[in-house]
């Protein structure tokens, strides 16, 4: 299991594995029970941890950053159901750049409970070098043959909408 594959679900408690996506949901694993079930995305939907941003005074991190700064605080981490001064106090400790105004305290309660859950599964905190957006693809990167591709196919789809049938013209007809 790697961090990039773990996902949140609304509704659903805990962290999941997404095993597989079909069009019409996915296949998750649970990393508390490894119960394996599918989650229907018309009455769910799923945030990749890699994509949760968390609010600073400057500038929004990355949730891994507040995890990665849990990991190596010397501070205890509290209950994930422990008071709410409790649990602000921590992330004032360990994360004092986080905007208190704006990160809600269930969403404190729910990253300390996250931490847990993935410290317990032996999961290593990193970001894939796509979210963290080390890759710079400008034009000149990508290969002219690819754009040709893309004309072709988008071409053939153009000429066969305008080669249906003839429009017939209805006039009304005229009586004597």
């Amino acid at each position: 299991m790697s961090y990039n594959k773990m996902v949140s679900v609304t509704g659903l408690g805990g962290l999941f594995e997404l095993v597989s996506s079909k069009a019409d949901g996915g296949i998750v694993r649970s990393l508390e029970d490894k119960s394996t079930k599918f989650v229907s995305n018309r009455i769910h939907s799923f945030s990749h941890l890699e994509s949760i941003e968390v609010f600073t005074k400057e500038d929004n991190v990355n949730l891994s950053e507040v995890f990665l700064a849990m990991k190596a605080s010397k501070e205890p981490k509290p209950d994930a159901k422990a008071d709410v001064k409790v649990i602000k106090a921590y992330f004032e400790k360990v994360y004092p750049d986080m905007d208190f105004e704006r990160v809600y305290a269930s969403d404190m309660k729910k990253m300390v409970k996250w931490a847990e859950i993935l410290e317990k599964a032996g999961i290593e905190i990193k970001l894939t070098e796509h979210a963290e957006g080390n890759e710079e693809t400008t034009l000149e990167d990508k290969p002219i043959v690819e754009k040709k591709a893309a004309a072709k196919i988008s071409t053939p789809k153009a000429a066969a909408i305008k080669s249906g049938p003839a429009k017939k013209i209805n006039t009304p007809r005229k009586m004597a």
